[in-house]
């Protein structure tokens, strides 16, 4: 299943520069879960997640981008603001900016209820 990113042309500045574009986003298999941004991916056994949620209605400065949260040490890829799943990892996944490994990574798709019960789906079995 692939779950494509919303793509906020108001913000393309942001993330258009590191060649994210319409064929970015989650894509879950019965084994696997990959999030691509452009020239970044997170490719994790299925197995390693341990859930998923949805958030909406961010501030732009807090969601725009690759980023990392200021609250621990979890991880963005944003490209618009109007929500988005955070998925957890049981082990960290390898760094992808800044200095720790993620336990968390929050993705801006599309479909943010469809992402979500996909993974919990899976995730329960």
């Amino acid at each position: 299943m692939f779950f494509p990113y919303r793509l906020d042309t108001r913000y393309q500045l942001m993330w258009k520069p590191i060649g994210v574009g319409k064929n970015d986003g989650v894509t879950i298999t019965d084994d696997t879960f990959t999030a691509t941004y452009g020239r970044k991916r997170v490719v994790t056994p299925l197995a390693n997640v341990t859930e998923a949620h949805a958030t909406l209605d961010y501030q732009w400065w807090k969601a725009i981008g690759m980023r990392l949260s200021f609250a621990d040490d979890g991880l963005t890829f944003g490209t618009s603001t109007h929500g988005g799943v955070c998925v957890h990892f049981d082990q960290r996944i390898p760094k992808v900016i800044g200095l720790r490994d993620h336990s968390a990574l929050t993705v801006t798709v599309d479909d943010l209820n469809g992402l979500v019960d996909a993974i919990n789906s899976r995730v329960a079995d």
